[in-house]
């Protein structure tokens, strides 16, 4: 992205100090440079007593204006995306969360066509008041027909043990 205009921004005190490096202290100007103990004053080349001031050039103080226009929209283009990805991931969320829900509902449906299929074929069974009466006739059979067979002397079908 290029910018079709310079910006009329002028460079302020920053721009400039930035461009310079480091500026000396007046207490520093006058001082001798640190020289670490294993090294002689002799083998030290000597500074500069002054760092010369270099004024910015008019380009340069404007390509650096453009440089920070475009940092701070690039900055900006970086807070919309990280915005927009945040609310990607709310959606992703929700919409996963509704998955879930979905096929809880469909395990649910499944369910509830199970227990209809066994409910409809238990149905047909006989209920326990039919069970008991049948348990019942049956009893009375079994003890009359016993009571016949004694009776007509019919003792022979019965087997010993």
């Amino acid at each position: 992205m290029t910018d079709a205009a310079p910006s009329t921004r002028p460079a302020n005190a920053a721009d400039t100090a930035l461009l310079q490096g480091p500026v000396p202290t007046p207490a520093q100007q006058g001082a001798a440079p640190a020289v670490p103990a294993h090294v002689s004053p002799t083998q030290v080349a000597p500074m500069p007593a002054t760092a010369p001031a270099v004024a910015l050039p008019a380009g340069v103080a404007d390509q650096l204006a453009r440089i920070e226009d475009k940092a701070s929209r690039i900055e900006d283009k970086y807070a919309r995306s990280e915005a927009l990805l945040a609310r990607v991931e709310d959606r992703v969320e929700e919409a996963g969360a509704r998955m879930n829900e979905a096929a809880r509902q469909a395990d649910l449906a499944a369910l509830r066509n199970e227990v209809r299929a066994i409910a409809e074929r238990t149905r047909r069974l006989p209920g326990a008041g039919a069970l008991i009466v049948t348990a019942v006739v049956t009893a009375v059979l079994t003890v009359a027909l016993t009571l016949v067979a004694q009776r007509l002397n019919l003792q022979g079908l019965i087997p010993l043990r």
